[in-house]
């Protein structure tokens, strides 16, 4: 994208409730209205266990929405958490309906009904350098590639459908000890959770408004993130502060990539990176090639290829 915005022009909201939400599939045609009058752009998820997305647009036009929102008794309480962005971080408004808000795949989690203990960014560093703590880093592994928590368990899951099959063959190692968890926003670590207590392990604990809270609150002296913090928009990933970070998108697996993997012999732009080059035939390389060249054009010509939004 090359929109001639002053910096910071856009605020970025990340936001979830869960909540019984019967009758969600009537809520997308008006919310979806809503946005779109207002040019906001993004995506925002709707399912009977509550509501959970990104999206961004003017300070005026994000605090509407967030005021609409919290008018309905459903998301009174919302969590959000703000950011800025000198670009529109999104290509386009979708309202979605789905079975799960985060997609877990396990019938009968209810974080409205058990979930473990909030712990606030400020109290977050004491719990996780306990030697008894347990720190599990919630989010997929590509997520965890550019940054994660001092000590923190890597579970290498591909999707959070895979998250409780490692808990349970893990089982043994948690048994007994604080589970601390963590994602970016809150909402997977809520319900990553609420299975976890679900199986019969109660001592457990997770970051309030996630990864992204603990970068605004703890100042970079005394923190214990390293690394950068992926983000599911064109910014691709943030620091301390929320600033915009250093990572950039592999266009064709959409893997984030460091400054330095940059730099390897096997990193084409839009065409291949470290961590898919070996996974593509010459073909596919070709493919992506003129893919990538149609989207300069049409990056050229001022106009939107929507690829990956």
């Amino acid at each position: 994208m090359n929109l001639s915005t002053p910096q910071s022009l856009f605020r970025v909201a990340a936001l979830y409730r869960f909540c019984r939400l019967e009758g969600y599939e009537a809520l997308r045609a008006p919310l979806a209205a809503f946005c779109c009058g207002r040019g906001i752009k993004g995506t925002l998820l709707l399912a009977r266990e509550g509501i959970n997305g990104t999206v961004a647009g003017t300070a005026e036009a994000i605090a509407e929405l967030i005021a609409h929102l919290e008018a309905m008794p459903e998301f009174s309480g919302l969590e959000v958490k703000y950011s800025t962005a000198g670009e529109m971080p999104f290509h386009r408004m979708k309202v979605r309906l789905k079975s799960e808000i985060v997609t877990m795949g396990v019938e009968g989690i209810d974080p409205l009904a058990s979930v473990g203990a909030y712990v606030e960014a400020s109290d977050w560093n004491a719990l996780i350098s306990d030697p008894d703590t347990i720190v599990v880093d919630t989010r997929n592994d590509y997520e965890v590639s550019i940054g994660t928590f001092s000590g923190a368990v890597d579970p290498r899951t591909k999707s959070f459908r895979e998250f409780p099959a490692w808990v349970e063959n893990h089982r043994g190692e948690l048994e007994g000890k604080k589970v601390a968890m963590f994602c970016t926003g809150g909402i997977r670590c809520e319900k990553a959770t609420a299975y976890v207590k679900s199986i019969g392990l109660d001592d457990v604990f997770h970051l309030k408004g996630g990864i992204l809270k603990y970068l605004e609150d703890v100042p970079a002296e005394e923190s214990l993130w390293k690394g950068e913090c992926f983000v599911f928009d064109e910014r691709v990933s943030v620091s301390h502060g929320l600033v915009v970070g250093q990572a950039e998108l592999c266009r064709a697996c959409r893997h984030p990539l460091m400054p330095e993997e940059l730099l390897s012999p096997t990193f084409e732009a839009g065409v291949s990176c470290p961590h898919c080059h070996d996974a593509r035939t010459d073909e596919d390389r070709a493919r992506y090639a003129e893919r990538h060249r149609q989207v300069e054009l049409a990056e050229k010509r001022g106009s939107s290829p929507h690829i990956g939004s």
